[in-house]
């Protein structure tokens, strides 16, 4: 009997260990998956928790929330520093272009201006500075988020009037599982509007908008089938004053995320867009 117990034994410690090998491969590969979205600032990159222990389910799920929570202070801290950076710039700029106004404007009254060749070209700098100066302070103006009113919103309602502002595109809109958000109602209108306005110009002819809630937060995805955003511009497209439009000021989507933070969510771009449409933004609360 003894020769047969040492090799069912054998055996055993053989699949025991070749369990043990597989276990720690599949670890091996999920920190290095981890490791590599961190690498890329992938901060969305979630793995999945079944198929593996207990212990370790509840671990990758932390891991997963922690991407989450990784990528809002990310998005916050950027926000903030374009904030600083804002204020700073419109405060030089006004510095600036304010005592040229008044020169320019002083000059253009005088005699010795009037009727010269010099009174086109002192006409044109008041001009500029004066159109500078009033997109200064209306980006100003613009940028002093009102107080923050949190209340429970009827999320179908809040569509509803977007698809009425709207109603030339195509709308796909599955609420079922979240009827109601609790958020800044004129907040939230504003942050949608942008979205939708940017598609639309964007030339998207088909809106989709999902909305999934989890014991973590609710999201609101938004997708659109108009020109895709390159890769080198979505890096891009929540800094204040960039735009790829010819008359577009660049105020729309960074002035949009910092209203979700204000509520203590975030918006986002996606790294993927939904199938069948070609970018998709991400409102988080």
């Amino acid at each position: 009997m003894a020769p047969y117990i040492i090799a069912l034994l054998t055996a055993l410690l053989v699949v025991l260990f070749v369990l043990e090998w597989r276990h720690q491969r599949r670890l091996s590969t999920r920190v290095h998956l981890m490791r590599e979205a961190l690498r890329n600032r992938d901060f969305m990159f979630r793995l999945p928790t079944d198929s593996i222990m207990p212990g370790e389910r509840e671990l990758q799920k932390m891991l997963n929330e922690m991407g989450g929570e990784i990528n809002q202070l990310m998005a916050r801290s950027e926000v903030e520093s374009w904030q600083r950076l804002t204020r700073v710039l419109t405060h030089e700029i006004m510095n600036a272009v304010t005592p040229i106004q008044s020169i320019t404007q002083a000059y253009i009254g005088s005699k010795m201006v009037k009727g010269t060749p010099l009174e086109e070209g002192i006409q044109a700098i008041y001009d500029t500075s004066r159109s500078l100066s009033a997109f200064v302070e209306s980006y100003r103006k613009m940028t002093q988020l009102q107080t923050v009113n949190i209340e429970e919103i009827d999320l179908q309602r809040l569509v509803t009037n977007l698809q009425t502002l709207y109603h030339n595109l195509t709308w796909h809109v599955d609420l079922v599982n979240v009827q109601t958000l609790r958020a800044d109602a004129s907040m939230m209108h504003q942050v949608l509007t942008n979205i939708v306005k940017n598609a639309a110009e964007a030339g998207a002819q088909n809106i989709d908008i999902c909305a999934r809630r989890t014991d973590q937060c609710t999201q609101l995805r938004i997708s659109n089938d108009g020109t895709p955003i390159a890769a080198e511009v979505a890096r891009e497209v929540f800094v204040p004053f960039f735009t790829t439009k010819r008359t577009g000021s660049g105020i729309g989507l960074s002035l949009s995320r910092q209203m979700m933070m204000a509520q203590g969510g975030n918006l986002a771009l996606a790294d993927h867009a939904q199938a069948g449409y070609h970018t998709t933004f991400v409102v988080t609360l």
